[in-house]
């Protein structure tokens, strides 16, 4: 039995096509704590969270994959990492260093969205010199904070002004975990199976009987894969098999598909070890609509700061029209396929993505108050076809988890001595200061990680950070090797952090890190360690330690800034060879392999390339630098193009 059960939880087990011996042995896990309330309202699951979401006390949780700060659990140890980079996770650690409660990712979204800014990054503009202006202004955090402390206040004083709990709360999210858990005599003791209930009802999830019912009722037969219409679809768009419609949008990037619910019928059809999914109709769409190394979209940044007359700025507004247009019309183009739908998974976050689905709009076919949409309960990336296979496989398919229980130690019957037993050691609760110090550790490393001198300047001046302050907690294993500022700029290869750091915040490049090394030591390239060599040419030979620091001799700026240009003439003159002698080459080769025979995805004899293939052809060894060069100077060429036939237009 122990060899059949661990081999049923290695299986990929479709939902709606188990196994008879795990179908009909399913019952609900005791403690499953079901309840009519456990779907979030339309409007809170179009912008789907990016986290599993859980009571931090409750029993599912395994080990310490949960944040009980945000009351969320996660499925790996990676994805518990990721969310305590999130801004969700910060924000909340400020609440609670203001004595507030946190507040969920649906209330978060909605802050978010009110004060219409991105809380990735402070309200840059595009020049250094306005960067240097974040220390004038309030960062999102700060205004957040500011909006409920208002909020809080004036409610205080309508309850009478003496209520000083009433103050900081906060309304709670429902706490409900994403997961159904279900016992089966298959699996090993103190395993259960995990089902999204995402996938269910409302009146499906009021009984705990209910749920195995509707997964006995949902198992499906295989399908052959459906016919192409005419007009080229892979699928006709009436279709009465039950499917489900998924869609991202998110930076200019959407995705959209349709798939059946019956899994796609083979020649061995007997084995459930791998069900395909058919795939009814798919598709995608990018358009050019977010600031680079700005973030945020063109509207946004026109609602915020006024209309700017760049030419990409119009390019990007033409973008975001035109992929509205595309979104609506590819909607209205499956309204059928959309309409009979049992379930809509919809991710969409931001007022302006949300209006592009939802509306209103004339004809609009999806609309936020359908009781049928559903966010994506997990963590997901960038919109694409394969990001949307992805979520409806780890959608579909059952989890296999060990909940192990904490024992409860027994209680002394009535004049019994109660002997003393071992306990773990309990983890330490961080202290109000500590807590403080993650929270700067994440700014600054979030600042140096996207290069923002002038932002991480003004950070370390408005919070009166000294600049050697060394990232908490330091057992984690890049505060390690990087704990400070300048050790993670030099190790990052940034130059200019690097000459910033120590110039203009007083940065000291004696300080070692945990393997005893300074921040010249881990320096990875030329320009970075040059920048150390220039510092000390600048500042003198009494402001540091430079031989302690390991940094060599110093070097005048104007010498480091020659040996870069020279550097860079000599990289572009090697490249402009290379490319002339590729030029070359493809006259003379490149005749004779379309006479031999074209090809077609890798096989002679086939139809003439594609463009796809002729580019991947051009670019045949060169190097990343080199293909992402030429690939820029084709959109360039194809933006100015686009921009001139606007203007001949109007």
């Amino acid at each position: 039995m122990e060899k059949k059960a661990d081999d049923i939880s290695k299986r990929p087990l479709y939902l709606f096509d188990l196994p008879p011996e795990i179908l009909n042995s399913l019952s609900p896990k005791p403690d499953v704590g079901l309840s009519s309330s456990t779907i979030e309202p339309a409007e809170s699951t179009t912008t789907p969270p990016t986290n599993i979401q859980t009571p931090a006390t409750s029993d599912d949780t395994v080990g310490s994959q949960s944040c009980s700060l945000c009351s969320l659990s996660f499925a790996t140890v990676q994805e518990q990492r990721d969310h305590l980079k999130t801004d969700l996770h910060h924000y909340n650690l400020k609440q609670k260093l203001h004595g507030l409660n946190p507040v969920s990712e649906t209330e978060f979204e909605k802050l978010v969205d009110n004060l219409d800014e991105s809380i990735s990054g402070s309200d840059t503009a595009e020049s250094d010199e306005e960067d240097e202006e974040v220390s004038r202004r309030d960062t999102t955090f700060n205004a957040l904070l500011k909006k409920q402390a208002t909020l809080a206040e004036k409610q205080r004083r309508a309850d009478g002004g003496d209520d000083e709990e009433g103050s900081t709360k906060n309304p709670k999210g429902s706490g409900t975990p994403p997961l159904i858990w279900l016992s089966s005599p298959v699996l090993p003791e103190k395993t259960y199976f995990g089902v999204y209930r995402a996938l269910f009802t409302r009146e499906e999830l009021e009984k705990e009987d209910d749920i195995v019912n509707a997964i006995r009722s949902s198992q499906l037969a295989p399908i052959a894969m459906p016919k192409p219409s005419k007009e080229g679809e892979t699928a006709p768009l009436s279709y009465n098999g039950r499917h489900i419609f998924m869609c991202m949008i998110g930076g200019g990037h959407f995705a959209a598909m349709v798939v059946s619910l019956a899994p796609k019928k083979t020649k061995h059809t007997a084995n459930r070890l791998n069900r395909e999914a058919v795939v009814l109709a798919h598709k995608t769409f990018h358009r050019y609509t977010t600031r680079r190394k700005q973030g945020g979209s063109q509207s946004a940044n026109d609602n915020a700061k006024g209309a700017a007359h760049s030419a990409g700025a119009s390019l990007r507004r033409y973008n975001e029209q035109a992929l509205v247009e595309d979104v609506r019309a590819l909607l209205k183009d499956w309204k059928s396929l959309i309409d009979t739908s049992d379930l809509l998974f919809v991710r969409a976050t931001g007022v302006t993505n949300r209006r592009t689905l939802f509306g209103p709009y004339d004809g609009q076919v999806m609309r936020a108050n359908d009781a049928r949409i559903r966010g994506f309960p997990f963590s997901t990336r960038r919109a694409t076809q394969n990001e949307l296979m992805r979520s409806f496989i780890e959608l579909t398919r059952l989890k296999v988890r060990e909940m192990v229980e904490q024992p409860t130690a027994p209680v002394p019957s009535e004049g019994e001595t109660k002997a003393p037993t071992a306990k773990q050691p309990a983890k330490p609760k961080l202290t109000e200061e500590e807590e403080t110090a993650i929270l700067h550790t994440s700014q600054l490393q979030g600042w140096i990680r996207h290069s923002k001198l002038p932002a991480l300047l003004s950070y370390l001046k408005a919070e009166s950070i000294d600049p050697n302050f060394r990232f908490q907690p330091p057992d984690t294993q890049q505060n390690h090797h990087a704990p400070t500022c300048l050790h993670m700029a030099a190790a990052k290869n940034s130059a200019p952090l690097v000459a910033g750091l120590l110039a203009r915040a007083g940065a000291d490049p004696t300080v070692k890190n945990d393997e005893g090394k300074t921040a010249f030591e881990i320096a990875g390239d030329r320009a970075t360690r040059d920048a150390f060599r220039v510092a000390r040419s600048e500042l003198g030979e009494k402001a540091w330690d430079w031989e302690a620091a390991k940094v060599p001799a110093p070097m005048k700026r104007e010498e480091a800034e020659k040996r870069t240009e020279r550097e860079r003439l000599e990289k572009e003159k090697a490249e402009k060879e290379w490319r002339k002698a590729e030029e070359e080459r493809l006259k003379t080769e490149g005749p004779k392999v379309k006479e031999s025979a074209p090809r077609k995805g890798g096989v002679l004899g086939g139809a003439p390339l594609t463009t796809a293939q002729q580019r991947r052809e051009e670019t045949r060894g060169m190097t990343p630098e080199m293909r992402m060069r030429l690939e820029r100077e084709r959109r360039a060429r194809a933006a100015e193009e686009r921009i001139k036939r606007m203007q001949g237009g109007s």
